[in-house]
Formats: structure tokens, C-alpha cells, sequence
């Protein structure tokens, strides 16, 4: 693979034209970095000059099996010329054979498809208060949700979601969801002991992203399982961003022992092709009857034929061995690094989703040491004003995560020297 030229940084006249354009025609409320990518190949992205990137953001956990995977791009281009579209008026194939796969690997006997993770959260949102409604009136409609949690942009998902900011000034919002703190069981059964009469769904991300890269405790997740059963309320796991093999098993239900009620995937099922899945069992499904619920795009023929090969390539014992080996070695790169620097106060996360919170010198700085590497050739993601994140291909190699530990080294260096001259 021809490597960037030596420089780490340049200026882009292409680019910056393109970046420029941006804010000309595009709504205000994305602020991309100046770099536009023009094409990708496996792990590593490059931009109108020729410099390459190593790729730890992945779209935001999105391009699993990284950029233009040839078994994709095959599935693509043959079912574009096949079918394209045929709305719910009609099922497809593709879509069929999709919904058995995950039915086969799952808990699930049902299937909903969506295009997005914000579209099945909504969609097992309003089938968890569907069946509360059939099953015992309309006061049983509350809805638990926690801080920090993120579950998508529209506004029902949006408000069950954790942070504030999200949803301030798009009011008057939904009513009837409630927020506890993360990984507190006690509070969950206390708050169940006094609402759980009313409740009809807990939804939970069984480590949340958005909001810090923070793992659920198996006592935590036992405790809303046991909570739900007892006042009869459904569990609702969103595993948009843990699902599809980030955590090293298909979905990180699996991993704690708690089955939930209704798990919602997106994200690395499609790799980049919009797609998302609501799945359940069929007493459940049973209550989204005909004209409950749809969408005009949900089950794309187009998008199913490549979700149905990703889903073939990453439920794999050889793909999600890589998983665990590449975390890894991925944690003791860093840890390694963090004894050199002394940057982080904690690595966390699951498999190939990890968090690093800086010291609190360093609060509220991530996207400043986000910068640093995108100018080593480093694409990361940030958790919060505080957490740099790390969600690079499942199938990236030994060689890359070297490599990718060989930029964050300098990058952090230089988020370093800036800090100090800053103070």
C-alpha cells in the first residue's frame, strides 16, 4: 500500500475548496474537520492531497470490517443490479434472508427494519408502550431511561436520552420518561419499588458511547432484568454501537447474561449502507399490528444483501477472535503509552470500543488531543468533553494497531507541548 507523503500536515487547496463548501450549503449544524476524504481502502482513509489516515473512528463505529471490503462491494453492486426498491408494500428476499440470519443468532423470532439506530430505538420504544397499552391500560406508559445514555436524534429518542443539551429548545417534548444515574442498581430498585406499577420499558446501552465509553455492570443489568420481570415492564437493550461484534461477541448481551426483551442494532450492521434492526420475540411483535408502525425505506433490498454478508463475515470465530486480541493488544499499547505520559486517568470499554478519560488537568480538552492526531494521520473519535474514543475496524491487523499506537504516541506529544504552552 503506497504510504502519504512525509509531511504530516499540508495545506489542501482541493479540500479547503470542498470544506468551503460546506458551510455554504450545508446546514450549520455539523462543524467537520478541514480534511475531506475521498476514498478508503480496509483500515486506512485518504484525503484530496494523498495523505492516509488510519482509521479509529470508523464513522463512529459504523465501517466494522473498514473502507470498500471487496465482499461488500461485490454484495452491493450485484443486488444494484437486481432490485433496488419495493417499499413494504412487497417483502423482498434480501430482507427475508437477513431477518432469519439474525433470528438464528439472536434471542430474536422477529424482525423490524429501519435505516437507522435513532429509527429502531423509536420504533422499540413505541412497541414497548404498544404493548403496556394492550396488555394493561394507558397509565402504564413510563418509560426509564439514564444519564448520559444516548439512543438517537429524533425527539422521542433524543428526550430518552440522558444529556440535556440534546433536547433543549426543540420543547415541548414527550412526557413520561425518567433518568437514574448509569450503573446504580439500588436506585433502579428503589425507583422501580415506588413506579413500577406504571413503567412499561427500561432502555439501556449496555456500555454507553456518547456518554463516556462506560460498561454496565453485570449486578446493574441483573437488576433491571429482575425489575422488568417482576412488573412485568420490557427490557430494551440498545446495542447500536456495542452490537455487530465490537464487543468481540456479536452482540454484548451475550457477554453479561441478561437476555433482554427488545434489542435494537444499526451502525456496523450495514458497514456504511444505512440499515437498522429491531429485534424481538413474537409475543412481543404480536402487538405491532398492521399500520402500527413502518418505513418506506426499512428492509431495502440494497442495504439487506450487504447487512446479510456482514453479518455472514463478522459472526465468525476467526473475525471476533481478532476482536479480542487486537483489544488486546490495544489496552496494553496504551497503558504502555500512559506510562510514558501520563494523560489518562482510566482505559475502559469493551472489546474494540474503547475510552480514555485525560486527567483532570487535561478536562474538557479531548477534542483538542482529537486534533492532535488527526494531524499525526489519526482518525479518533471523542466521548464527551473528556474521553478521547477508539473504535477501529474489527478486522484491522497486528501491524495497523502498532502502527495506530506509533500515532497516538506523537499525537499525544503533541497535544502535550500545546497544553503546556497554553497554561
Amino acid at each position: 500500500m503506497p504510504d502519504s507523503p512525509t509531511a504530516e500536515t499540508r495545506s489542501d487547496p482541493a479540500a479547503s475548496r470542498l470544506r468551503d463548501l460546506h458551510d455554504r450549503v450545508m446546514m450549520p449544524n455539523y462543524a467537520p474537520m478541514d480534511i475531506v476524504p475521498v476514498r478508503g481502502r480496509g483500515s486506512w482513509l485518504w484525503d484530496e492531497s494523498g495523505k492516509r489516515y488510519l482509521d479509529f473512528a470508523g464513522g463512529i463505529a459504523v465501517s466494522a470490517l473498514g473502507h470498500a471490503h471487496p465482499e461488500l462491494v461485490k454484495a452491493l453492486t450485484e443486488q444494484a443490479g437486481k432490485l433496488w426498491h419495493v417499499s413494504n408494500l412487497l417483502t423482498n428476499a434480501p430482507a427475508l434472508e437477513l431477518a432469519r440470519k439474525l433470528c438464528a443468532a439472536t434471542f430474536a423470532e422477529k424482525v423490524f427494519f429501519a435505516n437507522s439506530g435513532a429509527e429502531a430505538n423509536e420504533a422499540a420504544l413505541k412497541l414497548a408502550r404498544r404493548v403496556a397499552h394492550d396488555r394493561h391500560g394507558e397509565d402504564k406508559h413510563e418509560i426509564l431511561a439514564f444519564d448520559n445514555a444516548f439512543h438517537g436524534r429524533t425527539l422521542f429518542t433524543v428526550c430518552a436520552g440522558g444529556q440535556p443539551a440534546y433536547s433543549r429548545g426543540f420543547g415541548p417534548v414527550p412526557s413520561g420518561i425518567s433518568h437514574l444515574p448509569y450503573n446504580d442498581p439500588a436506585a433502579a430498585a428503589k425507583w422501580f419499588e415506588k413506579n413500577g406499577e406504571r413503567t412499561c420499558a427500561v432502555i439501556v446501552e449496555p456500555c454507553q458511547g456518547e456518554g463516556g465509553v462506560t460498561p454496565a455492570t453485570r449486578k446493574f443489568v441483573q437488576t433491571l432484568r429482575a425489575c422488568c420481570d417482576r412488573y412485568d415492564a420490557l427490557l430494551i437493550f440498545d446495542e447500536v454501537q456495542t452490537g455487530m461484534g465490537r464487543s468481540g461477541s456479536l452482540y454484548l448481551y451475550e457477554r453479561l447474561g441478561v437476555v433482554p426483551d427488545i434489542l435494537t442494532t444499526a451502525k456496523a450492521l450495514g458497514c456504511g449502507f444505512p440499515v437498522s434492526a429491531v429485534l424481538t420475540t413474537d409475543p412481543i411483535a404480536g402487538h405491532l399490528v398492521v399500520g402500527s408502525h413502518g418505513s418506506t425505506f426499512g428492509g431495502n433490498p440494497m442495504a439487506c444483501a450487504v447487512a446479510g454478508k456482514v453479518l455472514e463475515i463478522i459472526n465468525s470465530p476467526e473475525l471476533l477472535g481478532n476482536v479480542e486480541q487486537r483489544s488486546q493488544q490495544l489496552i496494553a499499547g496504551i497503558e504502555a503509552l500512559n506510562a510514558k505520559h501520563g494523560l489518562f486517568s482510566e482505559i475502559r470499554g469493551i472489546g474494540l470500543l474503547l475510552g480514555c478519560e485525560l486527567e483532570s488537568r487535561y478536562a474538557g480538552k479531548a477534542r483538542n488531543l482529537l486534533s492532535a492526531c488527526t494531524e499525526s494521520g489519526l482518525l479518533t473519535l471523542v466521548a464527551g468533553p473528556g474521553v478521547l474514543r477508539l473504535a477501529p475496524p474489527l478486522n484491522i491487523s497486528e501491524a495497523e494497531v502498532e502502527e495506530g499506537l506509533a500515532r497516538l504516541d506523537r499525537s499525544v506529544e503533541r497535544f502535550l507541548k500545546s497544553a503546556d504552552r497554553s497554561a
